[in-house]
């Protein structure tokens, strides 16, 4: 996101570290705050293998006790969360319990290199997970592959739970942590996250890449939060493609409504480091426009991916991490004006509301084709359409119940 030096190159797609530390983040927050926002989530901070083409991402861990010193120093990393601190910002970090990095075969590992766990009989025996609807193949066997393998990690073992247990509570108190986005979720059995959550006791954010209501919403039984990936799904191809009608994505977002636990402590998002930017499905502004507020103003505490209010298009993973120096700090571009008005209205609609915005839930009044229509209490009327920029100057629809006088 942000290096001491943003003449440092880093060219799209590469693959390895390009100079961005925690320091550089403490410089920019001014940039992130003035967008209206109040909370950052960075990449793990834990030491990783040596291969920077396999480390730079941060989910290639080696050391739970020593830091990436890649990103910083230890001060450095209290500093920012200082710094957040003192703007009434909040830090979530992201870790990493489901599987440890390896610079090497799967078949030649090296347990001794590997902190706290250093044991054969720490991590579960050689398989690499090749059926998804297979959950104890999930849970139990590896990511990645022969060359490139990520070692999963025995958390059945009491005594691997007890130590991630005092791990997370020592890392929290020494960085002044104030969430946590947890990778990898679904490859780690629930019952794992129940003394997980206890031990944190801090908001938790799950990450379980599915797009099966029936199969996210049941983590969040075990952990507060989890990543909607069920409605990113529905928003990118709505929002993306024009002849794409409502059905589906009303659907979803009525499963989330009635199956989930507490959609309000869900994450929509419609970019992240391992999807294709939303810019990369469509170049339709009026498109790009909708699906941000829908992501801001619906259910839920919304992600926005760093680069996203510069309109940048990169496609998979790893040309959807571009480093944002090299694409400048503009605080006037079409989107960072856009989000910024985006984040007053919905601490608007929060302050203003006599129940709290963010404890009602989002209903749907109107569907057809193109447009839907949401409303949110008393207070908050939203309508979106897919047409575009190609559609009509004006079109009417005729919307009931918003509790709104007709014009």
């Amino acid at each position: 996101f942000a290096t001491a030096n943003e003449s440092n190159p880093c060219p799209p797609g590469y693959q390895g570290y390009c100079g961005g530390t925690w320091r550089g983040i403490i410089e920019k927050l001014d940039y992130i705050q003035g967008m209206g926002f109040d909370a950052i989530w960075i990449s793990p901070i834990t030491k990783q293998i040596d291969d920077p083409s396999r480390a730079y991402h941060g989910y290639s861990q080696q050391d739970l006790y020593s830091l990436n010193e890649r990103f910083g120093t230890s001060q450095d990393l209290k500093d920012l969360a200082s710094a957040l601190h003192t703007r009434d910002m909040y830090l979530m970090v992201d870790i990493v319990t489901n599987h440890f990095g390896l610079s090497g075969s799967a078949t030649a590992v090296n347990y001794s290199s590997m902190n706290p766990f250093d044991r054969q009989s720490d991590f579960h025996p050689l398989c690499f997970v090749s059926d998804y609807n297979e959950q104890s193949e999930v849970e139990k066997c590896w990511l990645g592959n022969q060359n490139y393998p990520l070692i999963d990690v025995n958390t059945e073992l009491p005594s691997v739970r007890q130590i991630y247990g005092s791990w997370i509570q020592e890392l929290i108190s020494n960085y002044s942590i104030d969430g946590l986005r947890i990778d990898t979720v679904k490859h780690v059995e629930k019952d794992f996250w129940s003394d997980f959550q206890t031990a944190a006791d801090i908001y938790t954010l799950g990450e379980i890449a599915s797009g099966d209501v029936r199969y996210v919403c049941p983590y969040q039984e075990y952990l507060n939060g989890v990543l909607n990936y069920p409605m990113y799904y529905q928003l990118t191809e709505f929002f993306s493609n024009s002849s794409k009608g409502t059905v589906d994505l009303v659907a979803e977002m009525q499963d989330l409504r009635f199956n989930c636990k507490d959609p309000r402590l869900m994450a929509p998002f419609s970019e992240n480091h391992d999807q294709p930017r939303f810019a990369n499905l469509t170049e339709d502004m009026a498109l790009v426009k909708n699906v941000l507020a829908f992501t801001m103003l619906a259910d839920g505490i919304p992600i926005v991916y760093s680069g996203q209010e510069q309109h940048l298009a990169g496609g998979e993973d790893p040309f959807n991490r571009e480093a944002i120096w090299m694409q400048g700090y503009h605080n006037n571009t079409t989107l960072y004006r856009y989000i910024k008005r985006l984040n007053r209205i919905r601490k608007l609609a929060i302050a203003s509301s006599k129940k709290k915005r963010k404890d009602e839930t989002t209903e749907v009044i109107h569907a057809d084709g193109n447009t839907l229509a949401l409303k949110k209490g008393r207070g908050m009327v939203m309508v979106f359409s897919n047409k575009g920029s190609k559609a009509a100057a004006t079109y009417s629809v005729r919307i009931g119940d918003t509790g709104f006088a007709a014009n």
